[in-house]
């Protein structure tokens, strides 16, 4: 599934992908996914993609917040929360330090090096 969100959010050129395991630092979930947009339109159109990806791969979304303003879009698939901010909405809220125990623990998919 991990590989199924980040490559709908490659689909649409998402900035900055970042993958964190919090398993180990909470029981909400497993994995954050963490991009970023270049404009609420991005960021709406990112957030669609991975709706849409995933349910074609049988997996519909617990929840989406944030969608009508497109700042700050959170998909809920359980296992996997979603954060798509744009830019200056990340870097306020500064997600990868706030779970900062994560860091060490950041996954690589397909060969891939996590952003740093």
């Amino acid at each position: 599934m991990k590989k199924a969100v980040v490559d709908a959010l490659e689909d649409i050129k998402a900035l900055d992908i970042t993958v964190l395991d919090v398993s180990k630092l909470t029981s909400i979930t497993s994995c954050m996914i963490i991009a970023s947009a270049t404009s609420t339109r991005h960021a709406k159109s990112l957030a669609h993609n991975v709706q849409v990806k995933l349910r074609e791969n049988g997996i519909a979304p617990t929840g989406v917040e944030g969608e009508q303003e497109g700042e700050w879009v959170l998909v809920d698939l359980g296992d996997i929360v979603v954060h798509i901010m744009l830019q200056n909405t990340r870097d306020y809220y500064n997600l990868e330090q706030l779970w900062g125990a994560a860091e060490g623990r950041r996954l690589t998919l397909a060969g891939k090096q996590p952003a740093a």
